[in-house]
């Protein structure tokens, strides 16, 4: 912790240092650039897109890929976001309200007014989010909006498909869509060498090499939304969805060398799974200053898995499962002078039982209830903008004759000030929570293979997460950079721990052990070659990670770096993407993300979009993943090579027609999300 708190200051001094060789104190209320405009906030940027990106993009994702935000990986052909140095999830919103691809893939770029990129949530927005990406749109006031996005990868078997509609009358909306999903690959190959150390002090050695594979998966899902909203009064909105997925049947024939012995095993896996949704949102302008916020959500989750493996010995379970779960918000916000006042309180109650039969005989019914209480202010005092926040946390776990409670106060502040126009210092602290997946914390215990089991952990507790961050960021007409100075420093944290029985059987599981801290550094740097016609972004990272467990200490330093650039010429759009790929190191597996790498061509005319995508180019055998264990009774190196996703190349085809008149701004304010965690352990 010592080198920690160390590397901190030199970066605080780094910091001022580079900020005394400005003169003048001049407070950034913005800054407004030729191809775009940024607002400095506390907790992020406003970013408003150029008429040049917007014409540009067919869809959420595409304007955000455009945008280039910092730490943020955007796949177009997977159609989804992820935060590049894996410190948590980002949360997409359009209008103020938790969305999913459906909504991302129907948005109209052209109807966006501006982006609010909060790269430091405040603590409403509760654990688990790295950042989140709000879309403000504009909606017609009398209308409809049809369209459909397909894409389809033309070298395997993959593909998304989405139609919609959106009927606008008066203060009503009215919105249906269907989408469909499949992947069909044969191409995986995973690869692993592990070491067992034996009661006797002797190795063991096992290779197992995936000789063939089939990865298949179907989903399909459907959305129902009525919407009545008065812009200057209220929004009352309700949603009913409901997803199905089926994976039919996947499975890895493996070549075993066990010593001196061969043989052929194989891993098999089926499931399907349901889930209705129901989202009723109410949001009400009290008086020109005050507003509430109510939101509830309801899921239910059924589950029916089935899997086998017969390396050693033949072992199979089936899993049925069913989930239930209620999640409720309500949030109150004062626009004051001089500060913004938000405090709310939200509630979730879930039930899980999930039934193992076969080789697994387990029942584990589970009830856990979150509840959390949050107040925030943000405003601004001269020259320095602040937010300031307190959380409280009950969690309640029960299952069975194992329980516990757990109270967490979390307060997270933020400082931003500018001691010279377009020159901003940023500091912002946190304490949060960090708490096992269901599935961790039950007593279930399954088999992976002849030597190694996974074992929940019903006494494993939520542990505590502090963290600091450091900014120094530069705006300039045409360029927008910052160095940044990242700390983590997580105490009794869940770790992995393995377990060597008497028998020679090697148990993973989770237990609180002393401590992981982390240290990253990053500079980014985005900026107009050419205004409204090429830009490009870099950033860099060194990320530096401690794990300190009860009988292991591992430590290591990585660096990565990506790189995006735009053109825009015409009607045509090329862009081009590569990332090194992310590696990290937490308890004792070391983990790499591999390199991701992408060109892309789209042309716009009309209402038409049609983008081609090349992937992993000249990359036939694309390394996805590794990762590597250094425990004292197991080392292990495993390697995940898809062929599938090697120059793999999508079409996308988009077309979408609106006609209506008029527009109406909706501010909204929610932050639930419709429940996916199974509590299945695998």
């Amino acid at each position: 912790m010592k080198r920690i708190n160390l590397l901190f200051i030199l970066g605080l001094f780094a910091i001022a240092a580079s900020a005394q060789n400005e003169t003048g104190t001049v407070e950034l209320q913005e800054v407004e650039v030729k191809a775009a405009k940024v607002i400095h906030k506390p907790d992020g940027q406003i970013i408003y897109p150029t008429e040049a990106q917007k014409s540009a993009s067919h869809s959420g994702y595409s304007i955000l890929q455009k945008l280039s935000l910092p730490n943020i990986r955007v796949d177009e052909v997977m159609q989804s976001l992820s935060v590049i140095d894996g410190r948590g999830s980002v949360q997409l919103r359009i209008n103020g309200i938790v969305v999913g691809r459906e909504e991302m893939l129907a948005l109209a770029p052209e109807n966006i007014s501006r982006i609010d990129f909060i790269d430091n949530p405040g603590v409403r927005y509760g654990e688990g989010i790295a950042c989140v990406i709000n879309i403000l749109t504009r909606r017609m006031d009398s209308g409809y909006t049809v369209g459909f996005d397909l894409t389809q990868a033309l070298t395997t078997k993959l593909g998304h498909d989405l139609v919609y509609g959106k009927w606008n009358a008066g203060k009503s909306e009215l919105s249906l869509s269907y989408d469909f999903g499949y992947r069909d690959f044969k191409g995986n190959r995973m690869d692993e060498t592990a070491h067992y150390r034996l009661t006797d002090g002797s190795t063991h050695t096992i290779e197992r090499h995936d000789i063939a594979s089939r990865s298949r998966s179907f989903s399909n899902g459907l959305q129902l939304k009525y919407n009545l909203a008065d812009s200057a009064n209220y929004v009352f909105q309700a949603s009913l969805s409901a997803d199905f997925s089926r994976v039919p049947g996947n499975y890895q024939h493996k070549q075993i060398v066990d010593g001196n012995e061969q043989y052929f095993a194989t891993r098999r896996e089926k499931n399907q799974s349901s889930s209705p949704v129901l989202d009723l949102y109410y949001f009400r302008q009290l008086s020109p200053r005050q507003s509430l916020t109510l939101n509830a959500v309801g899921t239910y989750i059924g589950t029916s898995l089935h899997n086998s493996y017969n390396e050693g010995s033949p072992y199979a379970y089936d899993v049925d499962g069913k989930t239930c779960s209620f999640m409720g918000e309500a949030i109150y916000e004062n626009r004051l002078n001089p500060f913004t006042f938000t405090t709310g309180i939200n509630y979730m109650q879930k039930y899980t039982n999930n039934t193992y039969s076969g080789d697994v005989n387990s029942v584990s019914p589970m009830h856990n209830r979150n509840v959390y209480a949050f107040a925030e202010i943000k405003g601004t005092v001269g020259p320095v903008r602040y937010t300031a926040g307190i959380g409280g946390n009950y969690l309640d776990y029960r299952q069975q004759s194992d329980k516990y409670h757990y109270w967490l106060f979390r307060p997270k502040a933020s400082l931003a000030y500018n001691p010279a126009q377009a020159v901003q210092l940023k500091y912002d602290f946190q304490i949060s929570e960090h708490v096992s997946q269901v599935a961790m914390i039950s007593n279930t215990s399954i088999r992976n293979n002849s030597m190694e089991w996974t074992q929940g952990n019903p006494n494993i507790k939520p542990n505590r997460e502090q963290e600091h961050t450091f900014q120094l960021s530069y705006t300039h007409p045409r360029i927008q950079s910052f160095l940044q100075v990242y700390g983590k420093l997580c105490h009794r944290p869940n770790m992995a721990a393995y377990i060597r029985t008497e028998d020679n059987r090697f148990v993973y599981t989770q237990l609180n052990q002393k401590e992981i801290d982390v240290l990253h550094l990053m500079f980014y740097v985005n900026g107009w070659i050419i205004p409204d016609k090429f830009s490009m972004a870099l950033s860099g990272t060194f990320f530096r990670c401690f794990n300190f467990g009860e009988d292991y200490t591992h430590c290591k330093t990585f660096y990565s770096g990506n790189a995006n650039v735009q053109a825009y010429l015409g009607k045509f759009t090329f862009s081009a993407f590569v990332d090194s790929g992310f590696r990290f190191l937490e308890g004792e597996t070391e983990g790499f993300n591999g390199v991701f790498t992408y060109l892309n061509a789209a042309y716009r005319h009309k209402n038409l979009s049609l983008s081609l995508t090349w992937q992993q180019p000249l990359n036939p055998h694309y390394k996805q993943s590794q990762s590597d264990v250094y425990n004292r009774y197991v080392r292990k190196t495993t390697t995940l090579h898809c062929r599938d996703f090697g120059n793999l190349v999508s079409l996308n085809i988009a077309w979408k027609f609106s006609q209506g008149r008029a527009y109406k701004n909706i501010r909204r304010n929610i932050k639930q999300k419709a429940d996916k965690d199974t509590g299945i352990l695998r």
